[in-house]
């Protein structure tokens, strides 16, 4: 799977409170939060689910792997989604290392792995 998703009894805000926590204690900011609710409903469309697509950053780690290979740079910001589906709030995340074997780079790999489970771990303390 190139993703990865869990289920939380949290509401959509609930649950980016907790996240935006536990990110900060593995160095990730919330650069930007995406309302695709909003935007889509400002452009006159119709859509019931909140979405939100948030932009997440550690400095220190963005800095190595865009100093090992620069094509890392078309993967970043990571991205973690909050949303509603079937009346669930859902968390997930495209996958680093999916991303970033696209690379066929080994040390971008095992950099892509070691955020990949920060990030999975920030997810799960925050269901």
């Amino acid at each position: 799977m190139f993703n990865y998703t869990v289920e939380t009894k949290k509401s959509v805000e609930e649950a980016i409170s907790a996240l935006e926590i536990n990110l900060k204690e593995e160095k990730f900011g919330i650069l930007w939060m995406f309302d695709i609710k909003e935007k889509l409903e400002e452009k006159g469309l119709e859509f019931e689910k909140e979405f939100k697509v948030l932009e997440v950053c550690n400095p220190q780690e963005a800095q190595k792997v865009l100093i090992e290979n620069e094509m890392a740079g078309y993967f970043l910001p990571c991205k973690v989604v909050v949303y509603e589906s079937n009346g669930k709030t859902k968390i997930g995340m495209p996958k680093p290392t999916s991303l970033i074997s696209m690379l066929n780079d080994d040390k971008m790999e095992k950099f892509a792995k070691d955020i990949e489970d920060r990030l999975i771990s920030c997810i799960s303390k925050s269901i």
